[in-house]
């Protein structure tokens, strides 16, 4: 599908709660002569804008720092290609694109987990919501007294040289919208503002001072504050777990770690210590 664009100024909208993002106040606020982002787009929709990214990025024709967001998804994809779909203006869907050439290529797993914390953090500092981070991807809200899944990562090579991340946040969706009962939103968790524009300002800020302190380190987990970071806001750790993994095997056991490479560790009743580095987790009620 192929991107439409939008204009800051675009007054066309047909539910009054969800106005467009204002598209040059982003880039007023955010693009900087010797800062990360480098340049911002919106769109009124397409299918993915990490599929749109890694693209252009193949092309030569996006510079590190380019971010894509779109005011609606068709063809939005989460981990294990899993759709995303929400209302038109409901969320922040986005992609930026980053090129950590400093960085060991062994050390760029850390990435989709160091986007998690950022997009807590800047949740935090602007939406005033607490939220909690599953690994290794997706970001929780407290709605009724229950976690639900308001936002999600998904991480994707970009050439030889880059990595497109792609963030989706549920930002005013109503309990009617819901595509799933176990989704949530900001809006339902309370949030003090859902305007997507401070809130997306808030999230790519705090995602440049994570990268550039990462990168300043060398992508070193534990010098950056990294991995101390993450297991802090991880919900997941302490927990019962079932980790669905490839090839139709499953494990259940305590996660008790987050390990140098980002990996989950996964303690059994066998007394057996396992590292998951990919699969789905499964949060258990205790036993």
């Amino acid at each position: 599908m192929t991107p439409r664009d939008v204009s800051g100024d675009d007054s066309r909208w047909s539910d009054l709660d969800r106005p467009p993002l204002n598209a040059a106040a982003l880039r007023r606020g955010l693009v900087r002569e010797d800062g990360l982002w480098s340049g911002i787009e919106v769109v009124t929709g397409t299918g993915s804008t990490n599929s749109d990214l890694v693209a252009r990025a193949a092309a030569g024709k996006a510079a590190e720092g380019a971010v894509l967001v779109a005011e609606e998804q068709t063809a939005g994809r989460g981990r294990l290609d899993r759709q995303w779909t929400a209302p038109a203006r409901s969320g922040l869907f986005f992609s930026v694109l980053l090129t950590p050439t400093d960085v060991p290529v062994a050390r760029w797993g850390w990435l989709p987990l160091l986007t998690g914390v950022a997009v807590a953090t800047g949740l935090s500092r602007s939406a005033g919501v607490d939220t909690a981070l599953k690994w290794p991807n997706d970001l929780l809200v407290t709605v009724g007294g229950q976690e639900r899944k308001a936002g999600g990562i998904l991480a994707e090579r970009a050439g030889d040289h880059g990595v497109v991340v792609g963030v989706g946040i549920n930002v005013t969706l109503r309990e009617d919208e819901l595509p799933v009962p176990t989704a949530g939103s900001l809006a339902l968790a309370g949030a003090v503002s859902t305007d997507r524009d401070p809130l997306l300002r808030g999230v790519l800020r705090a995602l440049e001072e994570w990268y550039d302190r990462w990168r300043a380190a060398a992508g070193d987990p534990t010098v950056s504050g990294l991995q101390e970071t993450y297991a802090a806001g991880c919900a997941t750790l302490g927990r019962r777990v079932r980790a669905e993994l490839p090839g139709d095997r499953s494990l259940v056991g305590e996660a008790v770690a987050v390990d140098g490479d980002g990996r989950l560790v996964i303690a059994t009743e066998e007394g057996v210590q396992e590292p998951v580095g990919a699969g789905d987790i499964v949060h258990l009620r205790p036993a």
